[in-house]
């Protein structure tokens, strides 16, 4: 199963800091979190999703070693 790992605000929305999935692409992950998490359908569409540490694109498949980030928008300077 693919561990997704929460960042931020997605952390505190999500109510962990990680967790493991298995939707079978990002697309489907995307709105598995949406679907059980309405509070993502706000914060995710801002947030860099990682696989892998790289940007891809929804159809991407997710194997059982992959590693996703969800980074939300960060502030500072």
């Amino acid at each position: 199963m693919a561990r997704v790992r929460y960042f931020a605000a997605a952390e505190e929305i999500a109510g962990t800091r990680e967790e493991t999935r298995s939707e079978p692409t990002l697309g489907a992950l995307r709105a598995a979190l949406v679907a059980e998490r309405p509070g993502m359908a706000g914060l995710l569409p801002r947030c860099a999703v990682l696989v892998g540490g790289s940007r891809v694109e929804d159809d991407q498949q997710l194997g059982d070693d992959a590693v996703i980030d969800v980074l939300p928008p960060f502030a500072g300077g």
